[in-house]
């Protein structure tokens, strides 16, 4: 059985791969605070984009993108307000939350899956 851990970092690779390939620019990969953890952090056309990638080997326990549940959004949420004052960057810096979900099959990137739910 493989490691699950290798096994995260090999689809968050896959998933930052595809993202640069529809042009994101990756900044950062596993950003972690003492709050939290926000997988990728990325510019697309301007926006800094907060991603969450999930991966599911089968459908048995539902699609990947729906373990993003809203408490898991409003933990990324207040992680990506973590990023911005850690990095002194202005609230109004335009931002979006991405979902990227994995299967063996294919890589789906949800653009805009969920709006800040922080505070």
């Amino acid at each position: 059985m493989q490691n699950k851990r290798k096994l995260g970092q090999e689809q968050e690779q896959r998933a930052s791969e595809t993202l640069e390939k529809e042009g994101y620019r990756i900044l950062q990969k596993n950003y972690r605070c003492k709050i939290g953890e926000i997988d990728l952090i990325a510019v697309d056309e301007g926006v800094l984009v907060f991603i969450e990638v999930k991966y599911r080997r089968t459908t048995v326990s539902g699609y990947p993108e729906e373990a993003v549940t809203v408490q898991k959004q409003k933990q990324i949420s207040r992680v990506a307000a973590w990023y911005l004052m850690e990095n002194q960057l202005s609230l109004e810096v335009p931002c979006r939350f991405d979902v990227v979900a994995v299967s063996p099959e294919k890589v789906r990137i949800y653009k805009n899956a969920f709006d800040y739910l922080g505070a």
